[in-house]
């Protein structure tokens, strides 16, 4: 599985260079435009951008779910379930109050709980919700389930009707608008789900400007998760926001990156290092870790950066490791 796997910088493929067009779409999706580039002389990407319109509600002043603190753990009915490929189901959880909101702030995530029949301690793991952290009375995971994996094989067993418990919210990396210029989000499997909580945050903000370059590895296109709704963002705003896809086993035909997430790659797409505040992030299975950041000690402790994009030049401080 992809998870297992570790990502390797050395396999060869063709990836576009990338342009941002100047103007918003007229009528129909804007198809993004690639040059054809060999490891042996990639260049640079180049890359323009215009500011795009975008609209956002005010939230009201709702009753929040997840509180943190000493509030303990929540216990939500399972509302519905909706299969996405042939491992991979989007969960929605609801609220007693229809009218309240899950109190996650961007980025942040969840704990899930669980005891297995016969076991001593339960199995507790961390999730990212999918829905926007403003809609009120329910709560979305995206959640693949991976072999002998006891919390992804426990969600995919849940039918409607069966309960779940929660705790948090786990603060991640707060972001407000225009934090940064520039940002890059670099996601293995189901890493995508934080790099996706704060894309959408950016683009649903009318006065945030940030530029985002996502690219995303996986074993199959068919894993590709969120991929609708990273399109959407895609021909919404495609001055603003380019995604560049990589496939283990591309189908025939693939047009995108093939193999795995390469150094040569990372400098063809990423914002280059001496560019003014930029941050880059980084979530996916341990190998993804070591290949391109190195790994964090700990939630607290980031650790130090390694790997490809220390190779790259970027200096700790300008990479997150969710």
């Amino acid at each position: 599985m992809f998870a297992r796997q570790a990502f390797r910088c050395s396999q060869s493929f063709k990836q576009g260079l990338r342009k941002y067009s100047t103007e918003a779409p007229k009528g129909k999706s804007l198809t993004p435009i690639y040059l054809t580039v060999g490891l042996a002389g990639a260049g640079i990407g180049f890359y323009r951008y215009s500011t795009g319109a975008a609209t956002a509600e005010s939230p009201k002043d709702r009753q929040k779910v997840f509180v943190g603190g000493d509030q303990g753990w929540v216990d939500l009915k399972l509302a519905e379930v909706e299969t996405l490929s042939h491992n991979t189901k989007r969960f929605r959880f609801e609220f007693e109050d229809k009218e309240a909101v899950s109190g996650l702030n961007v980025a942040s995530a969840l704990l899930a709980k669980f005891k297995p029949a016969g076991a001593e301690k339960p199995v507790i793991r961390p999730y990212t919700p999918t829905n926007d952290e403003d809609k009120p009375g329910e709560l979305e995971f995206v959640i693949k389930a991976y072999p002998n994996g006891p919390m992804s094989e426990h969600f995919h067993s849940l039918n409607v009707g069966q309960r779940m418990e929660f705790k948090g919210p786990l603060p991640k990396y707060p972001w407000e608008a225009n934090k940064h210029n520039h940002i890059a989000l670099i996601a293995g499997g189901t890493g995508i789900t934080p790099m996706y909580q704060l894309a959408r945050q950016i683009f649903k903000n009318p006065d945030d400007k940030t530029k985002v370059t996502l690219v995303f590895g996986n074993v199959s296109e068919e894993d590709i998760l969120l991929k609708k709704e990273l399109q959407d963002l895609e021909n919404t705003y495609p001055q603003r926001f380019k995604a560049f896809y990589v496939l283990d086993n591309p189908p025939e035909g693939w047009t995108g990156g093939k193999g795995y997430i390469t150094k040569d790659l990372l400098k063809t797409v990423l914002p280059e290092p001496k560019e003014d505040n930029i941050k880059l992030f980084v979530c996916g299975p341990p190998g993804l870790y070591k290949a391109i950041s190195g790994t964090k000690v700990s939630p607290k402790d980031q650790g130090e950066l390694d790997g490809v994009l220390k190779e790259l030049g970027y200096n700790k401080d300008q990479v997150f490791k969710f």
